[in-house]
């Protein structure tokens, strides 16, 4: 299987060797793989299921020539539909399918630069499901985020808006007729998502706001917990009815502006009772627990990346993530 010289051993063309080590179908196997597990493992694996004997490098070498291809592959579609040269259809012709989108971040430890946020966004078809409402003690249909498609960037807003602004317009957002924005309460996210998605229902994950709603008790009844818990308890129920005022109100008469501020600030994305009887997602969870599977493949104890090689993985990941992989391989060729 291996080339010598200038020749090739006869099974080479048969399996598409092509010049290198490897057989096409190998090599995306194993940047694949990469995408799930630290290099050594992939080598474990490889051995021990398919009979291979690699090494770390080999693998790490194949994740590189591959994810610089989805790199290029990458920009380019960013390049075809920048915002200022796309045409959208009329708002007559939108699509009936409802979108979501949820953005969050996370860090990466870079090395000879130490910590450095990767942003990952992920856009779905919301779909209702009949679910148990323990609020009502009823059962009810509860919106789910369904056939998920993932992106993520290194960096700062700037560098990250192309590729969730590519992925939106592969996923059908900007020709959606309903859509919605669910995330934490990060100012870069809503300035996103104003930019982006200025159609969209904005909502601050419900959760998220459960933890402020938490942080505001403790701070306004610091000596009685007692008291403090009662004030939660009662305040959840206003939190999901969008009364937001009987939150505001008594944490500004006791000073405590920088509690209140949060509630101020998102009061129209936390009508959170309306939300739901409009059939969007009040969480942002579909991307939550997409960054911490991120983190486990690039944050992993002891992990440090090159930058370069980090972005790479980041787009490997992603692709393994949503089932998009050999897709993108085959069109990356």
């Amino acid at each position: 299987m291996r080339r010598v010289g200038a020749a090739f051993f006869p099974q080479d063309k048969h399996l598409d060797i092509q010049g290198g080590l490897y057989s096409r179908g190998l090599s995306q196997q194993m940047v694949w793989l990469s995408g799930l597990l630290p290099y050594e493992r992939c080598v474990e694996v490889l051995r021990r299921i398919g009979g291979y004997r690699l090494n770390a490098s080999s693998v790490w070498r194949q994740t590189q020539i591959q994810g610089a291809k989805m790199l290029v592959q990458a920009q380019q579609a960013q390049a075809q539909v920048n915002p200022e040269r796309l045409q959208v259809a009329p708002a007559w012709a939108d699509h009936e399918r409802v979108k979501g989108v949820s953005l969050d971040g996370g860090m990466v430890n870079i090395r000879q630069q130490g910590w450095k946020e990767m942003k990952v966004g992920a856009i779905y078809d919301v779909g209702l499901r009949l679910e148990y409402d323990k609020r009502t003690d009823e059962y009810a249909e509860f919106a789910h985020a369904d056939n998920l498609a993932y992106t993520a960037v290194l960096g700062d807003v700037a560098a990250f808006a192309p590729a969730l602004w590519a992925l939106a317009v592969q996923e059908h957002v900007p020709t959606a007729h309903t859509s919605s924005v669910t995330s934490d309460g990060a100012d870069w996210i809503w300035n996103l998502a104003d930019d982006l998605f200025p159609d969209s229902c904005q909502i601050v994950d419900y959760f998220h706001a459960l933890q402020h709603l938490a942080l505001a008790a403790a701070a306004l009844f610091p000596d009685q917990p007692a008291q403090a818990e009662r004030w939660y308890a009662d305040r959840q129920d206003d939190l999901f009815l969008g009364h937001i005022a009987a939150i505001t109100i008594p944490l500004d008469q006791a000073g405590l502006p920088e509690f209140s501020h949060y509630f101020h600030n998102h009061q129209r994305r936390m009508q959170y009772q309306q939300f739901r009887e409009d059939g969007f997602p009040i969480s942002s969870g579909s991307v939550e627990s997409t960054v911490k599977q991120f983190k486990t493949r690039l944050s992993g104890p002891g992990m440090r990346w090159n930058l370069d090689a980090a972005q790479r993985m980041l787009l490997i990941r992603a692709a393994v993530l949503d089932g998009s992989f050999d897709e993108r391989c085959l069109s990356a060729a």
